[in-house]
């Protein structure tokens, strides 16, 4: 454009006339619209439903809430710009060091820190190769797992275009085992459902040189987790940023030896490989750093006792229902907090799991639970936890759920 063409355009233009012509320094603009903007109640605007979350922190619920430091982040992160690939230099080698593993990056949550892992570990530092995903002539392109880790989370490894050969025993798991093995996957959550641990699993991966892989997608309870695996001598470990972090949802971790991971970031934004639609914003990137900064120096007994106190209050307000059963148990590994299985006497309060969850869910406010299905652990009753709970949310949850019980009581 010629310089009067240039003059007219942001003459006509109302944004920048407005700013040009008022005088005030640019941030100053946008600061005032910042402000303007910080009054509105967008769920409310979109009619948007929200809800009490005594549930949990899987996807379809939002994750978790980030914490005043994390959305702090996100908005200073918005106010200047940066090369995207130092931030994630600079990011990784703080979560490196604070979780004990030689290297680290930020990545578009869980599902794809395991993409992004596996494609380094296929492709190496070759560019071609890079380039080449999900076409997977002359690599290494088979990853092994046991049956009982196959529960859905394993599909990601297809995205780079790598065939699961799936195993059940330690002969089964040695015998597969070959040329074209790229490398040794291992899902936490289902430890004890597997016929090989952690042990195990590694010293295969050691004895035949090929690389172990684990996801901690929900364990960051307890806290040693976020080392713990890099010090067993796993290769690479990928987590989740949104969920007991308090991160951004679209956030993860993938972490590990530094020759993998630097691979890894080959096939990732800004690059143009498999995982180019994997971007994680500078903003998202630096919140998920101080997540897990704050959590790992955060004072966990005193968040125990707190979660404790707020499971008392519910238990306490309805042990006294007749008909009703309470039992506090600890999952095993994933979602590592105290959760409540609340059941009870069908001849004394006529209510079904399905239809308990529906009137709690459909109440005001609206409260999200676990269970109220036929199977597992929750068969004939509900779940619930209170470590997603803000401050009095747990009196308001005891109060619904006596309410609800009372109501269906013969």
């Amino acid at each position: 454009m010629k310089r009067r063409e240039i003059i007219k355009f942001l003459s006509a233009a109302p944004l920048a006339g407005g700013i040009i012509g008022s005088g005030l320094p640019l941030q100053s603009a946008f600061a005032e619209e910042a402000a303007a903007a910080a009054g509105r109640d967008l769920f409310k605007e979109l009619g948007l439903k929200t809800f009490i979350n005594a549930s949990c922190v899987c996807t379809r619920l939002t994750a978790s809430l980030m914490p005043p430091e994390v959305t702090q982040a996100i908005t200073k992160g918005a106010e200047e710009f940066v090369l995207l690939d130092d931030v994630l230099d600079k990011v990784g080698e703080k979560i490196a060091e604070l979780c004990h593993a030689e290297a680290a990056t930020v990545t578009a949550g869980c599902w794809s820190a395991l993409v992004q892992g596996l494609a380094g570990v296929m492709t190496g530092m070759d560019r071609k190769k890079v380039m080449q995903l999900p076409n997977v002539d002359g690599m290494k392109s088979e990853v092994i797992l046991q049956k009982s880790h196959a529960n859905g989370y394993h599909e990601a490894l297809k995205n780079t275009g790598a065939k699961l050969v799936i195993v059940e025993t330690a002969a089964q798991a040695e015998a597969a085992i070959n040329e074209k093995t790229a490398m040794l996957w291992f899902l936490n959550r289902e430890l004890s459902a597997g016929q090989l641990n952690y042990e195990q699993w590694l010293a295969l991966g050691k004895k035949h040189g090929v690389p172990t892989m684990i996801d901690i997608a929900s364990d960051a309870h307890p806290v040693e987790n976020l080392w713990k695996f890099n010090d067993m001598g796993f290769d690479l470990v990928a987590i989740s940023g949104g969920k007991a972090m308090r991160g951004p949802q679209s956030a993860g971790i993938l972490m590990g030896k530094k020759a993998l991971i630097a691979a890894a970031r080959l096939s990732a934004p800004p690059n143009s490989g498999i995982c180019r639609g994997h971007k994680v914003n500078k903003e998202e990137i630096l919140a998920m750093y101080v997540a897990l900064e704050r959590h790992i120096k955060m004072d966990h007994e005193k968040e125990w006792k707190m979660w404790e106190d707020r499971m008392a209050v519910v238990v306490n307000t309805i042990k006294g229902i007749k008909g009703v059963k309470t039992e506090v148990f600890l999952p095993e590994i994933a979602n590592n907090t105290p959760t409540l299985h609340l059941t009870w006497d069908d001849a004394q309060i006529k209510m079904t799991g399905k239809e308990f969850r529906e009137r709690l869910w459909n109440g005001n406010p609206g409260i999200e639970v676990m269970g109220g299905g036929t199977m597992g652990k929750s068969k004939g009753g509900i779940e619930l936890s209170v470590w997603q709970l803000k401050p009095g949310q747990d009196k308001i949850v005891a109060r619904r759920l006596k309410e609800e019980l009372m109501a269906a009581s013969v």
